[in-house]
């Protein structure tokens, strides 16, 4: 269905082809997983298969590339349209209506299909992907993982040949990335679908996949095989590998219901071994509170009656299903939103009525969509802006981006940077200002696991110093790593509050894959179990 014949792409200007000697094969009817580091061509590569690489994104593309028979070379992205369909890692940037019903219906439209079909397609998706009560919303009103689940949507409704996903689920809770996979494996097993997608989050789809290409970057040759036999060699892997190379167990377990099967004896020495050290809880004045707070957004009762205290040293994440507050309590804490009852206090600032300028060195907010903070040019010129802005010395904000992701060029224009790297670029420049609070929502989203480790290595950091953290996010395996306490939020409430090791525990949704495999004791993560344990990790 998908072939790629000594391909390799070069963009205009960069040091080094973007893709180099790509052979590969992919069969019709089988879901094949991207994975790599951040920045080795995952997108380059899925952007060849739609054909907006090199049509839309320039550069130079040696080789062939074709889908279901059609050279992308002398077939554009409109002359694809019937047969790939595409979601990619930013789903404003692919709407073309204005709400949920219309955006769904819209591919539809473009190739003329009749209206009852059009009408039957809708209904059959929005019951799929779990749309069906905000069909008439505004798409600008929707969650970053509502977003993502409509522009998921929008493709399936033109039921295409194959699919083409860059990281489909990294802004979905893990019920609704459940539900999306679950979608993707029946358009697979049932349709015949071929699927091809870039995911960061192992832990939800490798167990999927029928195939696993690693693309390792640096214009090295691509590994590609089955997914046991990739994962045993790929630096990017999901808890469950990692546990499974730390304890030697062949066959290399993909999914908790295979470890489990292997983990007897292992839960039997970690029954009597020393269990992980309790974290003291936090004192000192709190760096925010939030007493009593309602807000409202779109006639959207968002935060309901919410009372937090968030304290120097502490970090906290903040979890719950899409549309549940998340981001609107991060928001009303730098003063986006004005509470319409209730009380709001930041280093004995009212957040909405204080001027950003005396915010800054208080309370830092990396939103959901890094863009937001980046206008200049080029790399340089945006680290340099972030400096002055926070009176740090040169070159503070620029050491911060090589220490997350290392090899970004100073002339690097922001939009040619990948998602992860643009998150990493807005991360930078928070940080560079040290606020005393520091809010990150969906901070891991494009992100690898290596670059998520040097995350939570400089957030550790400025917790040590005294720093607070609350960070959004629906990665299970990034809080039970960080989080000394987790606030889970459903319809704008606080549910629960307490001990990461509690919470998460307590909730299959939200317990990481260590928990689910050891199953009993505070056992959170692959460190923790290696480090009991004497393994190496």
């Amino acid at each position: 269905m998908i072939t790629f014949e000594d391909v390799s792409v070069h963009y205009a200007d960069a040091a080094g082809p973007a893709l180099s000697g790509i052979e590969l094969e992919i069969p019709e009817g089988e879901l094949c997983l991207l994975v790599g580091p951040s920045g080795s061509g995952k997108s380059t590569l899925l952007g060849a298969v739609s054909g907006l690489v090199p049509h839309f994104t320039g550069g130079v593309l040696r080789g062939r590339v074709t889908v279901a028979g059609r050279d992308t070379r002398t077939h554009r992205p409109r002359d694809l349209a019937d047969v790939v369909g595409t979601v990619g890692q930013d789903p404003l940037a692919h709407f073309v209506t204005d709400t949920v019903e219309d955006e769904l219906a819209y591919g539809m439209e473009s190739l003329g299909l009749a209206p009852e079909v059009m009408r039957r397609r809708v209904e059959e998706t929005l019951d799929l992907l779990g749309l069906a009560e905000l069909r008439d919303r505004p798409l600008a009103t929707l969650s970053g993982g509502q977003q993502q689940r409509v522009a998921i949507g929008s493709v399936l409704t033109v039921h295409p040949k194959v699919l083409v996903l860059d990281e489909p689920t990294s802004a979905l809770d893990p019920g609704a990335a459940e539900e999306v996979l679950a979608v993707l494996q029946r358009l697979v097993h049932d349709l015949g679908t071929t699927v091809l997608l870039a995911e960061h989050r192992l832990e939800r789809v490798v167990q999927y996949a029928d195939q696993v290409v690693l693309l390792p970057g640096g214009g090295q040759p691509p590994v590609v095989g089955e997914p046991a036999e990739v994962m045993a060699v790929s630096p990017v892997h999901p808890p469950v590998v990692a546990l499974g190379r730390a304890a030697g167990w062949r066959p290399l377990p993909l999914s908790v219901r295979d470890a489990r099967r292997q983990a007897a004896p292992l839960r039997e020495r970690l029954a009597i071994a020393p269990r992980p050290a309790e974290v003291p809880s936090s004192d000192g004045e709190p760096l925010a509170v939030l007493d009593r707070v309602f807000v409202r957004r779109d006639q959207v009762r968002a935060l309901n009656g919410v009372t937090l205290a968030f304290r120097p040293g502490e970090i906290t994440a903040l979890m719950g299903r899409n549309g549940a507050g998340k981001s609107t309590l991060l928001g009303t804490l730098v003063g986006l939103y004005a509470p319409t009852s209730g009380a709001v206090g930041v280093g004995g600032f009212t957040p909405h009525t204080t001027a950003p300028a005396s915010l800054l060195r208080r309370v830092g907010l990396v939103p959901q969509e890094p863009r937001d903070l980046l206008y200049c040019d080029s790399v340089a010129a945006e680290c340099a802006a972030a400096d002055a802005d926070a009176g740090a010395a040169s070159g503070s904000c620029r050491a911060l981006v090589e220490r997350l992701i290392p090899g970004i060029a100073d002339a690097t224009h922001p939009r040619d940077l990948s998602e992860g790297q643009r998150l990493t670029l807005a991360l930078a420049i928070v940080l560079t200002a040290r606020p005393g609070l520091i809010l990150l929502d969906e901070p891991t989203r494009g992100l690898d696991y290596a670059a998520k480790a040097r995350l939570v290595d400089i957030l550790r950091g400025l917790a040590a110093k005294g720093h607070g953290v609350l960070l959004a996010t629906h990665d299970v395996e990034l809080a039970a790593e960080l989080a000394h306490r987790t606030v889970i939020l459903a319809e704008g409430e606080v549910v629960a509050d307490g001990p990461t090791s509690e919470v998460v525990v307590s909730s299959p949704a939200f317990a990481p894959q260590v928990a689910k495999i050891i199953g009993s004791g505070p056992w959170l993560t692959v460190t923790q179990v290696a480090t009991a344990l004497g393994l190496p990790t």
